[in-house]
């Protein structure tokens, strides 16, 4: 691929990725933010497989911002109480160990914050098929989430 068509590339997916955020529902951009971390996290772990050390970083830096600066961010903890209190040091923990990956080279950290990205995710969809089409969201408890004893918060 020339250099020209990876820029035209590039292009449509930057524009592809705005007008999806623009006509996303707060559940779906939350989605998207899962989506986002999962990929960078797989992505980090190819890198690592691959000794680009350089492709690594990025890959995990681009996780540690979706987790801090999207998921982190969008919880309510005065509405959430203490299922956002948990999800917060949960994915406190996430980052914690994807550091932990890149300052080690090791990929079971990678593979752990993966599975409990992709678990969350899960969940989440879940929770996003119970509600009718363009309903607020509804707290939900913690027995509500299918597979909630599945989530080891840190353990595998």
């Amino acid at each position: 691929m020339n250099v020209m068509s990876r820029d035209a590339l590039n292009t449509y997916s930057r524009v592809e990725i705005d007008v999806g955020v623009d006509s996303a529902s707060p559940h779906k951009l939350i989605s998207m933010l899962f989506n986002g971390a999962i990929l960078s996290v797989a992505s980090a772990k190819a890198a690592m497989q691959r000794n680009d050390v350089a492709s690594k970083g990025q890959a995990i830096s681009r996780a540690i911002s979706i987790i801090n600066e999207g998921l982190i961010i969008s919880l309510d903890e005065k509405t959430g109480g203490e299922l956002a209190q948990n999800l917060k040091a949960l994915y406190e923990y996430m980052s914690y160990r994807l550091l932990e990956a890149n300052m080690k080279n090791t990929i079971e950290p990678l593979d752990e914050v993966g599975r409990l990205l992709a678990e969350l995710n899960g969940a989440w969809d879940v929770i996003g098929k119970s509600q009718p089409t363009g309903a607020k969201a509804v707290p939900v408890t913690p027995e509500q989430i299918p597979n909630r004893a599945a989530i080891s918060y840190g353990k595998a």
